[in-house]
């Protein structure tokens, strides 16, 4: 199958090119960028005037709710929720029922992904045998099995000896371990960020502190293993600083944001929206605002979707018994593209927000994606910057269709999903 996307801007911030090019693709890789090589003929034309053509998204954070979770979403819907998004990579988190702590089980789900044929999928594998916090996984033989990290999901280990050696097992063999850094005691069964909002709500509250403190300690870790640790989704300006030291220490340290996190603060909240109940909750204006200006700056190196699709049964509920989490796959693009418009001012502010979701996010996960060098893998997403569009339950194809953006006009569009050289998605 040979393609030639043509008339469109290419933006490709890994190859550092902003400009009007043709893209032409054969046997699934990219040919050119520019050029259309010696004797080139293709087989499909698609043109892409008005539109921008990027690298296919890379999502660093979503539950595709299989096994086990069948009800709230399907591998196959939440595979075409991707591809509707312009997402070509993802990372889900290893919270599935059985939990992905066995090769067998990981072997299955990547097996099961590539006869889809749609996005790829790359598992994290449980970093402790059924996330309980005390004995280790086989990193070795999940590693094999596809893994391309190590993670805890939402649950914390209480035992500090245990995430020592779990460092000391990743650091050895070369792994990531990936953590959302959250004190197990502080905030348990917390519902909002503490403070003056969920005071008057009568919310149970999450400090900051439960953040910082479990920081504290991965920090120490770090110095001690050598390990080298992605923290998922930070959500406090006083946990960005305290990555921003790190990092200017020359920890192997990296991190990422939920893209409601990026735009939304506790006051979203409004009167008790069940879909603004997420984890972390999210937290106030000055944290909201330390969270964009550190997207800016590379403290935070990448935005997710946090893609969490929750059934109606346990969304709409009283706000601090709802079920937590929001789909995001089709708002990754856009609310990525309001944090240009909004907080990036420079001219290279698009190029930038689109980095954050692919190749910094590529970066992150150690997977070859995220970029349209010569020879890679052709995962492209072509998307109009200035199609606008209203988040509504009927047009989200996830079988969640809980977001706190519902009702908003958002900016950006995917018009084509091209997934190793195949159009995959059309709109």
């Amino acid at each position: 199958m040979r393609l030639h996307i043509k008339n469109g801007r290419v933006i490709d911030p890994a190859n550092n090119i902003d400009a009007s090019h043709d893209v032409f693709i054969a046997d699934g890789k990219i040919a050119s960028v520019g050029k259309a090589p010696d004797g080139f003929g293709a087989d499909q034309t698609i043109d892409a005037s008005g539109l921008i053509i990027s690298p296919g998204l890379v999502d660093l954070s979503v539950r595709l709710r299989e096994p086990g979770y069948e009800y709230k979403a399907t591998l196959e819907s939440e595979l075409q929720s991707a591809l509707a998004g312009g997402v070509t990579s993802l990372l889900c988190p290893p919270d599935t029922d059985p939990v992905l702590d066995e090769p067998g089980l990981v072997e299955m789900l990547v097996h099961r992904a590539r006869l889809m044929n749609q996005s790829h999928v790359y598992p994290l594998g449980a970093l402790t045998v059924g996330l309980k916090g005390r004995e280790l996984t086989e990193m070795a033989e999940l590693t094999e099995a596809g893994c391309v990290g190590f993670a805890q999901a939402e649950e914390p280990i209480e035992d500090t000896t245990v995430l020592m050696r779990a460092m000391q097992y990743a650091q050895t063999y070369g792994y990531t371990v990936w953590l959302r850094p959250q004190d197990p005691h502080l905030g348990k069964g917390g519902t909002a960020h503490s403070g003056p909002l969920a005071s008057r709500l009568g919310l149970s509250g999450v400090p900051v502190m439960s953040e910082t403190i479990a920081l504290h300690t991965i920090f120490e870790l770090m110095r001690s293993t050598g390990a080298r640790v992605h923290l998922c989704r930070l959500s406090s300006s006083d946990g960005i600083a305290l990555v921003r030291a790190a990092k200017a220490e020359g920890l192997r340290v990296s991190c990422d944001v939920g893209a409601h996190h990026v735009h939304l603060t506790d006051h979203d909240i409004g009167f008790f929206d069940p879909n603004a109940r997420l984890s972390p909750p999210l937290r106030s204006q000055r944290d909201r605002d330390a969270i964009r200006e550190a997207l800016a700056d590379g403290t935070v190196d990448a935005i997710c979707s946090d893609h969490t699709p929750v059934d109606d049964d346990e969304k709409l509920l009283p706000f601090g018994e709802a079920s937590p989490g929001a789909t995001g796959l089709e708002l990754l693009l856009s609310l990525s593209l309001k944090w240009a418009e909004d907080h990036l001012k420079s001219k290279n502010g698009l190029s930038k927000a689109i980095a954050r979701i692919t190749c910094d996010a590529a970066r992150v996960a150690g997977i070859d994606a995220g970029k349209l060098s010569l020879g890679s893998i052709a995962d492209v997403c072509i998307f109009d910057p200035n199609a606008r569009w209203k988040v509504e339950a009927p047009v989200i194809v996830s079988q969640g269709k809980h977001t706190p953006f519902l009702g908003y006009e958002l900016q950006g569009q995917v018009r084509h999903t091209i997934v190793s050289g195949r159009v995959a998605y059309s709109r």
